[in-house]
């Protein structure tokens, strides 16, 4: 059986996943932050930057924001996962603090350390427990955290994907801004100064996704942002565009396996 929890940390930028996934399988999706995996139990096979891979227990996974990937459990036992969500501009302050670079990135996605690995977990678990004092919750994400960007981070310029006379972060900017509106290809296309059948060849091609699959996971991951904000799920359907609780409650768990009340 699927057991899946989402929990807040004391950083506001750090947010904590514990799932033990046996059926659920994510589809090919990306994610707005930075995700850490850690592997505990059973094997995960998952594609990412265009190969398919495997995940057992020790395998710390580095997952960057806007990267294509899915996730698929090995075997009737499945997989047991500890994840960190971390918010993009939080990490780029470490990195800074430890290279004195922001734009970074990692030079590996799939990483065997054991020492590392225990050191993760330990933190992910100082950040679930409310009787860790709050020192340690303070300073832990800091020490471990620099310790990985300093293992495995580099400088790394972050790519401009331009779609016209938009990037796709000006683009996003603009798609986060309605997004309890109704967005039309033609109206991406016209800011993009493109044909709408120009938009569509270009945007799948820098992003891997149709821009109407793209518009979907942006609502969803805002969703998720939102609930764990503590808002309520009705107000967070209509304010990421959907008209429908029960549709957004149904794509919500299809999309996370869990469904919108159970997100704290």
């Amino acid at each position: 059986m699927d057991k899946i929890s989402h929990q807040k940390s004391n950083i506001a930028a750090i947010n904590l996943i514990d799932g033990h996934y046996q059926s659920f399988a994510f589809k090919r999706h990306y994610h707005l932050d930075y995700h850490i995996g850690l592997i505990t139990h059973g094997q995960q096979a998952f594609y990412s930057h265009g190969t398919r891979h495997y995940a057992g227990p020790g395998a710390t996974i580095l997952m960057p924001p806007d990267v294509m990937h899915d996730g698929t459990p090995i075997g009737s036992d499945g997989y047991q996962v500890k994840v960190f969500s971390i918010d993009p501009d939080w990490l780029a302050d470490q990195a800074e603090a430890v290279s004195g670079h922001r734009d970074f990135g990692f030079n590996r996605h799939h990483l065997d350390d054991p020492a590392l690995f225990g050191r993760l977990t330990s933190l992910h678990q100082c950040l679930s427990d409310p009787h860790t004092s709050q020192l340690a919750k303070d300073s832990m994400p800091l020490e471990t955290f620099s310790l990985l960007l300093t293992r495995y981070g580099q400088t790394s310029p972050q790519p401009v994907y331009r779609l016209g006379r938009y990037s796709l972060q000006q683009l996003r900017d603009y798609v986060m801004a309605h997004l309890d509106e109704k967005i039309s290809l033609a109206d991406l296309a016209s800011l993009c100064d493109l044909s709408p059948s120009q938009l569509l060849r270009q945007f799948k091609a820098a992003t891997g996704f149709t821009p109407y699959a793209w518009l979907a996971r942006l609502r969803l991951e805002h969703a998720m942002a939102l609930l764990k904000a503590g808002y309520r799920s009705t107000d967070v359907a209509f304010h990421v565009g959907f008209y429908d609780q029960a549709h957004f409650t149904r794509t919500f768990k299809q999309t996370f396996g869990i469904a919108p009340s159970q997100v704290r």
